[in-house]
């Protein structure tokens, strides 16, 4: 299942923030900290290296995330040029606090009544700009739900102590290179509803977790994990809660919805999809992928042009 989703506003916004990318200082990424490259929108991170502005990155809802491995994100973010990474809850107060001091370490120049500081924050959808926001300002300026593509516009705001803030809209891009990815993301619930099947973003979800997550399912639905699959923890799920249509079959979908919540809201356990490891070994598979295509190209273009010799030198006899 490959999962595509670029509604017409998130082509305009990725105009508007490549304008407004010239007039500012730093750039706020707000990633989901249990997926924070599937997460991290390639269309921001050129715009921002074109532009060759430092970036904040910050991996929110890390309450959600499993510990050890948002500390090797942190690790391979921070090793990156003009980058640092943090991981918070843009809920908890005492966490987004400590945001502007950071941003001035990224623009020590700037954040001045002559030279106030610039932000922009970008992201997906539904990872917590917003929210963010929000609690940056300490009111409510921008709206906030539990659904993603709520903001549609960019706003410019007043932080106060010489900083700005611009507000985008959550882009995605237009074309999700790894269906993994699609998937992931419509588990976190970064796409519209609209734009997939639950039962299946399920499978593939209860799939990954039974890889590195098991005892988690089990604890939580009390099932049996050894030698099954996604489809089956779905069914485990339908029978352990009583899910069922009328007729009595198991209501999957039902299940699947409830797996899906569970894992959005933490009623799981502390989740992350992937890894620095898992992400190394992703692209390592995407490359092979694409010089198997391109060897299978040149043999049957190589195959084509000794047949059409052949045919040339029957018709010359």
């Amino acid at each position: 299942m490959s999962i595509q989703w670029f509604p017409g506003h998130m082509n305009a916004a990725r105009k508007k923030a490549a304008e407004a990318m010239e007039k500012v200082d730093l750039v706020i990424e707000v990633l989901d900290g249990r997926l924070p490259q599937a997460s991290c929108n390639p269309m921001i991170e050129q715009l921002r290296v074109f532009r060759q502005r430092p970036c904040l990155k910050i991996l929110n809802k890390s309450d959600l995330a499993d510990p050890a491995v948002t500390q090797a994100w942190l690790a391979y973010y921070n090793s990156q040029k003009n980058v640092h990474a943090v991981a918070l809850s843009c809920k908890k107060p005492s966490d987004v606090a400590k945001i502007p001091g950071l941003c001035l370490k990224l623009a020590p120049h700037r954040g001045t009544p002559l030279k106030p500081l610039r932000m922009m924050i970008m992201g997906i959808p539904n990872v917590g700009k917003s929210t963010l926001m929000n609690a940056l300002l300490k009111r409510r300026v921008a709206a906030v739900g539990d659904e993603p593509a709520v903001t549609k516009v960019q706003q410019r705001l007043y932080l106060g102590n010489n900083m700005v803030l611009i507000d985008t809209p959550g882009m995605l891009w237009p074309k999700i290179a790894h269906p993994s990815d699609g998937l992931m993301l419509a588990a976190s619930h970064a796409i519209g509803t609209n734009a997939l099947i639950e039962e299946e973003v399920a499978t593939f979800l209860a799939d990954e977790l039974l890889i590195r997550y098991a005892p988690l399912l089990a604890a939580r639905y009390g099932i049996k994990t050894e030698g099954i699959d996604g489809v089956s923890v779905i069914e485990g799920v339908a029978l352990r809660r009583g899910f069922r249509l009328k007729g009595g079959d198991l209501d999957l979908e039902k299940a699947a919805h409830t797996l899906l919540q569970d894992y959005r809201t933490g009623a799981l356990g502390r989740i992350s999809l992937e890894t620095p490891q898992t992400r190394a070994a992703l692209l390592a598979r995407h490359q092979e992928e694409i010089a198997q295509r391109l060897a299978e190209a040149k043999a049957e273009a190589k195959a084509e042009a000794e047949s059409d010799d052949q045919d040339n030198q029957d018709s010359t006899r």
